[in-house]
């Protein structure tokens, strides 16, 4: 008896005890925090010294209010090679690098077949919105999922995922394999359209949105600088037209540019000038006003890829007046950006990042001229040299296929067929190409581990090597040198610090103020985005989440 009342006065206790923590204890939050909305901003061919070249011309609500309310990280890499468009959208979204997530270049020759592959192509699906054969892409290439599939797995897929760009490849990768669309640029028809494996028909406010003929009423307005020519800081500089490409049409690659007498219906035209990007954010903010976007109970994600940064960059260069007006212009596009989201959204309701797919390096004849090294590597004779000497030896021709990439890409047809020893082949190759002008390092891909080399570029040539989708051996050009390019212009495709130092910068829901200069990764945004949002990281991320930038 005695036991009973024992148990029972316990219970009492603990039930008091119970009542009175209730009473004080804050109220158990009864649904998870998250944003209404996420925006991705990639600015294709963004170098990170950008966010500060034209820091003084810059409005209050772009850039600088991105770094004044937002994080920066400014000492984000790409761990990988080559930085090119493709692989830099698909392992910021997956976190991941080539030797996972499989999009080893723009193109890239699977090494089974020897055929060459467009990172985005699908010829199962078509084109939905024109006639032309843009639209037969998807993801599908992509082996790994993106932090957006991991949204939609997270919410039962009731958020929404849209991926915009000019570039095929900056929208559907973002995108990723589960998203409700993306949308690209036809230049034949000059539509904005996607393809079937998302759709069967366009969405009646994009047809509305094509009906308007967009690029066609920008091109028309012609392209002159924003503020007077000689105001700018490259006017200062030596910006001779030598380093620079000229329009089709045109004399010289000066300003103005009369866009409205030179694309005669080629609507493609618009890719070149800042007038593309504007295009795409208008395209944007008709997305969020017709899908409701960040409207809903729960978060969605809208992926915006800018490509005309990278079509100028390669036109002009760093140092030209053109790409300097394009980053005022994209600037000013952004803060009406922003202040279209504080006004459908609420400020402080959607989280936004920014970042690059890759830099761009200065022109080397620029560099020349200034007396700092650079110099062109010929792709195509280091191609023929290289097929000539190893038909001498082995008595078959074309044993190799390609050097895109920066990459000996073997014919293993060939080599199979006439018994030709692999190692052999790739040891002849290192040999030959150590001796051309400009090239730093060769290496045999599967020996990169311990190559002599610094350890950086044996990682990075690690984390780009996809048994399936990569070349054999690894080509590593001397700093300020780079091939497959023309004269005037510039590219990118490296290691070094101009082809990979991209922007990173937070803003909004959930991000503090502040920033870091502690080394960061491309591929730490997919894990900070899964921190943001406490879903699953993609399920080939190897980035780690940037605790500083989160409150």
């Amino acid at each position: 008896m005695k036991v009973k009342y024992l148990l029972l006065a316990a219970l009492l206790y603990s039930a008091g005890s119970f009542a009175q923590n209730k009473k004080t204890s804050p109220a158990i939050q009864t649904t998870l925090p998250r944003p209404k909305l996420v925006v991705g901003i990639v600015v294709d061919q963004m170098r990170w010294d950008y966010l500060y070249r034209y820091y003084d011309r810059y409005q209050a609500g772009g850039f600088k209010r991105m770094l004044n309310e937002g994080f920066t990280c400014e000492n984000t890499l790409i761990p990988y090679i080559p930085t090119v468009t493709a692989i830099g959208h698909s392992s910021i979204y997956t976190g991941s690098v080539p030797a996972i997530h499989g999009i080893a270049g723009n193109d890239f020759i699977v090494q089974a077949t020897g055929r060459s592959m467009y990172c985005t192509e699908d010829t199962t699906v078509s084109t939905v919105g024109s006639t032309s054969i843009a639209g037969k892409m998807s993801p599908k290439n992509l082996q790994a999922s993106t932090i957006t599939d991991e949204l939609k797995l997270a919410t039962n897929f009731r958020s929404k995922v849209i991926g915009i760009a000019l570039k095929d490849r900056g929208g559907i990768l973002p995108a990723g394999h589960a998203a409700n669309a993306a949308y690209w640029f036809d230049d034949a028809s000059g539509n904005w359209i996607t393809s079937t494996f998302y759709m069967n028909a366009l969405p009646a406010w994009v047809n509305t949105f094509n009906a308007g003929k967009p690029a066609e009423k920008y091109l028309k307005q012609d392209w002159n600088t924003l503020y007077p020519v000689n105001t700018y800081l490259q006017s200062a500089a030596d910006n001779s037209p030598k380093y620079e490409g000229k329009f089709a049409g045109a004399e010289t690659p000066t300003f103005p540019v009369k866009t409205s007498e030179l694309y005669k219906g080629r609507m493609g035209m618009i890719r070149n000038t800042p007038y593309g990007n504007s295009m795409t954010l208008d395209l944007a903010r008709a997305a969020v006003d017709n899908e409701k976007m960040g409207q809903n109970t729960v978060t969605d994600f809208l992926a915006v890829s800018l490509s005309s940064t990278d079509y100028i960059g390669h036109q002009f260069g760093p140092n030209s007046i053109e790409v300097e007006d394009t980053y005022l212009r994209l600037d000013k596009d952004l803060s009406a950006f922003f202040t279209f989201l504080d006004s459908k959204l609420g400020k402080g309701n959607y989280s936004v990042f920014l970042s690059a797919d890759h830099g761009a390096a200065h022109n080397p004849n620029f560099l020349i001229d200034h007396n700092i090294p650079a110099g062109y590597w010929d792709e195509s004779a280091a191609l023929t040299q290289l097929n000539t000497a190893l038909e001498n030896k082995y008595k078959t021709k074309g044993l190799v296929r390609s050097l895109s990439n920066y990459q000996v890409n073997l014919n293993y047809t060939s080599l199979n067929k006439e018994k030709i020893s692999e190692e052999a082949v790739k040891a002849d190759c290192i040999q030959l190409l150590q001796k051309q002008a400009g090239v730093a390092y060769v290496v045999d891909m599967q020996r990169a581990q311990t190559a002599n080399i610094p350890q950086d570029l044996r990682t990075r040539i690690i984390n780009g090597y996809n048994a399936e989708r990569s070349g054999a051996v690894q080509i590593v050009l001397k700093p300020g040198w780079y091939g497959g390019h023309g004269g005037t212009g510039t590219t990118h495709g490296t290691w070094n610090p101009y082809d990979a130092h991209i922007p990173l910068v937070f803003m909004g829901w959930g991000i503090k103020h502040g920033s870091l200069v502690r080394e960061t990764h491309m591929t730490d945004i997919a894990a900070t985005l899964a921190a943001l949002l406490h879903i699953q990281a993609p399920s080939g991320n190897i980035g780690t989440p940037i605790g500083e930038v989160l409150k």
